[in-house]
């Protein structure tokens, strides 16, 4: 039974405040703590890398609790609400720093923006697979939650294009106006939320850290999923860590960057509906395979590229960013269907557990990524403050594009004869 538009509106909302608030986290924070404190770009970077470290911790613990939680309370939906608030707290004071704040400022609120972030994500993944069991309609249920978080994340770069106007300086009034934007928007979401069922029974072990310990250890479709998307997570990481360098000391577009990025962004927004039509056809896996291949073809040129060339670069852009839209939700939907192979195989139903685990891999994916990076770019003599060579310029070429295929063709070894097909997964929900 496929769930109404209304529905699945009211689901995927929440994702909207969440990804404006997270992006300017990523994108805008770091540069705006550099211009208008006395912290250092390497006490901002460390501050902002233990935070995100701390939250890979956090997340099999709320998905725990979430899975313990009793039923009459509202398993999901009482996290989030709790959440709610305290995320545009975290949001009003992480966003808006004064001339003197400190780094034990800017360590609380980062660490409190993650951690109440984590008490809505993790349950809300955990309650979209709960939504249907249906093996096409859970495509669509992530396919929601990505679309709404992309609207996010674009909303969120057109305010930071329109008033900062490509000025570091005015970067105040941008991160107002967003403040302003997840606050608001958190209401709402809060409201639609109230029309979404949230009554599935579930069965979780007594010792859910030891089960989770040997989810992880023990070889299973899980852990097939879970390393695949490790790798490929990976991939995309490190050349969204390198952007901005390879943007700007590569191609010589600076001014370029804040366009390029929404450019991404709108073609991964668009996308959702041909790979979820897709994912329907030919399965989840062969879709998302697709859309890996698709991406090595578009990143393999991107070392051989110059300021001459950024019409190549363009087309690049276009074409990752309408794959990426099928990472984003496709993976997390084949995920939401192993909570019925875990039924079927144990006897147990925690999709809390499984979804925090996956939250955890995603973060793990940003550490590692920023780990091999930029210890790379030292190796090669590359520095952002000077003038480079052009043998460390084509070093940061090649590690903006090369890693990123062969973590990609990593993800596709690791998911060969990947079992859980519709069919198979057919006979696990009878």
């Amino acid at each position: 039974m496929k769930l109404s538009l209304t529905t699945l509106s009211a689901y995927g909302f929440l994702s909207f405040p969440l990804a404006a608030a997270f992006i300017t986290l990523q994108v805008i924070i770091p540069t705006h703590y550099a211009n208008i404190t006395n912290l250092s770009l390497s006490t901002i970077g460390g501050i902002i890398l233990i935070a995100r470290l701390w939250d890979t911790v956090t997340d099999p613990v709320v998905g725990i609790l979430s899975d313990r939680t009793p039923q009459h309370l509202g398993r999901r939906k009482i996290w989030i609400y709790i959440s709610l608030p305290l995320i545009g707290l975290s949001t009003y004071f992480l966003f808006n720093p004064q001339a003197d704040t400190s780094s034990t400022y800017l360590l609380l609120w980062t660490l409190a923006i993650y951690v109440v972030g984590t008490m809505a994500i993790v349950p809300m993944s955990a309650w979209g697979a709960e939504l249907s069991q249906d093996y096409k309609e859970r495509s669509r249920i992530t396919g929601a939650r990505a679309v709404f978080g992309l609207l996010g994340t674009l909303t969120a770069l057109f305010i930071l294009a329109l008033l900062s106007e490509g000025e570091a300086g005015n970067l105040s009034n941008s991160l107002a106006s967003i403040t302003l934007l997840v606050s608001i928007s958190l209401v709402i979401a809060g409201l639609f939320l109230r029309k979404i069922p949230d009554n599935n029974t579930i069965k979780v072990p007594k010792a859910q850290f030891r089960e989770a310990l040997q989810l992880i250890k023990t070889p299973s479709p899980f852990r097939t999923l879970l390393s695949s998307f490790l790798s490929n997570s990976i991939a995309n990481a490190i050349p969204a860590t390198l952007f901005l360098f390879y943007a700007t000391h590569v191609l010589l577009a600076p001014e370029y960057i804040g366009p390029l990025l929404i450019l991404y962004f709108i073609c991964s927004a668009i996308s959702v509906p041909f790979w979820t039509k897709l994912a329907s056809r030919v399965g989840k896996y062969k879709a998302w395979q697709y859309s890996i291949i698709i991406a090595c073809s578009f990143f393999i040129w991107t070392p051989f590229l110059g300021p001459e060339t950024l019409w190549i670069f363009v087309i690049i852009v276009i074409g990752t960013g309408f794959t990426t839209g099928c990472d984003l939700f496709i993976p997390s939907s084949m995920n939401g269907d192993l909570i019925e192979w875990d039924s079927a195989t144990t006897g147990y139903k925690r999709p809390g557990l499984f979804f925090a685990l996956w939250g955890t891999t995603t973060k793990l994916a940003f550490a590692l990524a920023i780990g091999l990076a930029f210890p790379l770019l030292d190796v090669f003599g590359f520095n952002p403050n000077t003038t480079n060579t052009n043998a460390e310029l084509s070093a940061l070429a090649w590690i903006y594009g090369l890693p990123c295929i062969i973590f990609k063709v990593m993800a596709l070894i690791g998911m060969r004869n990947y079992p859980i097909t519709e069919s198979h997964y057919a006979t696990l929900v009878k």
